[in-house]
């Protein structure tokens, strides 16, 4: 297992309905971290330069006008990259037995906009069963336990407190907090995972495939 590259995984929407749309999602692996935003058809002048002038490693950022378009440079992006590496996707309560947010959301998305599933080669692991069943610690959410456990670097650098305030930012149009706050969360969740492996068995993983039935 540890010879899979993780690609930490990440998303942002406008709410937790089942109409609630995309806005940013966020691949971040040991290179650099690859962000999608949705962005309507506001303008943005100098975003990239300004999130990599604030950000150590690179961001690579595409500007979508509407969820649909995001969507389909998503699909195009882990098919033809993602999936010809030997590499795993990994997400701090993305998809567990007993629920998570980011696979079933994506699942919804793309399933209104009548379009295939991408991820079918790539194995998947969540992040956050790990920490809650090998570690001692008192938080269980992905800020708190990297905190806990790792330090509070990126935790600094997120400007937000509470991830609703993604709603917020981007219904303002201050997309550049969120970007900042989605890249913190896949650069903490591949730091943990990171550090999972150093400590933890491969049979203390659960590592599950996502390629659907048909």
């Amino acid at each position: 297992m540890t010879g899979l590259t993780t690609i930490a995984f990440d998303i942002e929407t406008t709410g937790f309905q089942a109409d609630g749309e995309l806005t940013v999602v966020g691949f971040d692996s040991p290179v650099s971290s690859r962000v999608f935003l949705h962005t309507g058809t506001a303008p943005q002048t100098g975003l990239a330069n300004r999130l990599n002038d604030t950000l150590q490693t690179p961001v690579q950022l595409s500007l979508h006008d509407s969820e649909q378009e995001l969507l389909n440079e998503l699909a195009t992006f882990v098919t033809s990259t993602l999936t010809q590496r030997d590499a795993k996707l990994v997400a701090y309560n993305g998809e567990r037995w007993n629920g998570g947010f980011d696979l079933p959301f994506l699942r919804t998305r793309l399933c209104t906009h009548g379009l295939e599933w991408p991820f079918g080669t790539l194995p998947y692991v969540d992040v956050m069963d790990v920490f809650e069943t090998r570690f001692n610690t008192s938080e269980d959410t992905l800020s708190g336990v990297y905190e806990e456990l790792i330090g509070a670097g990126l935790n600094e650098r997120d400007p937000f407190t509470d991830s609703s305030e993604a709603v917020t930012v981007w219904e303002k149009g201050a997309y550049e907090p969120l970007i900042i706050h989605n890249v913190a969360d896949i650069r903490r969740t591949r730091a943990l995972m990171e550090l999972a492996e150093r400590y933890c068995s491969k049979s203390d993983f659960s590592m599950k495939s996502l390629e659907p039935v048909v």
